[in-house]
């Protein structure tokens, strides 16, 4: 007979695990509460071990067909001098719009096997295994480990968007407490993302500072970044405020495992983080990945989630923490020249 697999979430990791799991034989069902893939998105960066997890689904050179290559990036201060130039170790970093990657993703899969507008909230249909895929807000998570596992606000506001025009090359500009980065992404775009960190009132717990988010916050990017140097400029002057994207940051506190009985988390549902490293799109691939191997190397579901946690938890939770700490330097306020020149003489060093 074969096993079957309840897949909750239709995003990156979802539609990843799903391709591994039909590829090994499972009939897989997957529940997402959106209506349709999304049009529209920023771009990722797919570094080697998400490529080779693609590889191992298949479409890994799509998503390099499709994907814009980059090698190599710089760290700028706002004035445009170098801080540190970086070059991407064992292979290059491949730029692809969340859209494209999904669409890539559900290409494969046959009528039904995606299923919109469903929440897939009842997951004890008999399923083998139920895979966590619904993202930092994931329910299933707080159903079989408690609301005390939410992810936690990180202090920064972030902004994401696109605008017409290739860039060249991705730089990321450090300046006192915000950063602005700058990179292409298929669809002849350039792809943009500001950070600030915002300043916690007395009690140190919601921000007594908001931007105004009225126009989507393009006059408060304008404002704050209008001075830096002309490459932030010229995204600033280009932007469309219906296009830009909004949020706070989050990041998960530890868990204390990624499963529970016959339920695996994978993605964000287990271990949401800062994007300063770029790592969260790929960690859900790799997860899913990490997941069906073990799921098609023993018989043995619950054996099989102990060996998926063992192999992942470590790892993506030394992301969380590194994510974390490079978001404080990137938009640190104090002893920025300090923090400069380590950075620029430790990029040289490694």
């Amino acid at each position: 007979m074969r096993r079957t697999a309840t897949v909750v979430g239709g995003g990156i990791g979802g539609l990843t695990a799903a391709n591994y799991l039909i590829r090994a034989g499972w009939e897989v069902r997957v529940h997402e509460r959106a209506d349709a893939l999304p049009d529209t998105g920023t771009a990722l960066g797919l570094w080697p071990q998400a490529l080779a997890a693609l590889d191992a689904i298949g479409l890994g050179d799509r998503a390099r067909e499709l994907g814009v290559p980059q090698s190599s990036g710089a760290l700028l201060r706002p004035d445009g001098t170098a801080i540190a130039r970086i070059t991407v170790r064992g292979g290059s970093t491949t730029l692809l719009s969340r859209p494209a990657l999904l669409s890539t993703l559900a290409a494969p899969l046959a009528p039904g096997v995606l299923r919109y507008d469903t929440t897939g909230d009842r997951t004890g249909d008999g399923a083998d295994v139920v895979i966590a895929a619904d993202g930092i807000n994931s329910r299933i998570r707080d159903a079989v480990f408690g609301e005390r596992y939410r992810p936690r606000p990180l202090g920064m506001a972030a902004w994401r968007g696109w605008v017409s025009g290739t860039a060249d090359n991705s730089a990321e500009t450090w300046g006192d407490g915000a950063l602005f980065g700058i990179s292409p992404r298929d669809g002849g775009l350039t792809n943009f993302f500001a950070a600030v960190r915002m300043k916690p009132d007395t009690a140190g717990v919601e921000p007594a500072e908001r931007p105004d988010n009225s126009d989507g916050g393009a006059a408060f990017l304008r404002e704050r970044f209008g001075s830096w140097h002309p490459e932030v400029r010229a995204i600033l002057d280009r932007l469309d405020p219906a296009t830009l994207l909004h949020h706070d940051l989050y990041e998960s506190p530890a868990l204390p495992s990624y499963v529970r009985g016959n339920v695996a988390l994978i993605g964000d549902a287990a271990h949401a983080m800062a994007p300063n490293l770029g790592r969260g799109a790929c960690e859900a691939v790799v997860d899913a990945v990490a997941l069906g191997r073990a799921l098609t190397e023993s018989a043995d579901v619950s054996e099989a989630l102990r060996r998926y946690d063992r192999r992942r938890r470590r790892p993506t939770r030394a992301l969380v923490r590194a994510s974390r700490t490079m978001g404080k330097v990137a938009t640190t306020t104090r002893l920025t020249p300090l923090r400069d020149v380590a950075i620029g003489l430790a990029t040289r060093l490694g």
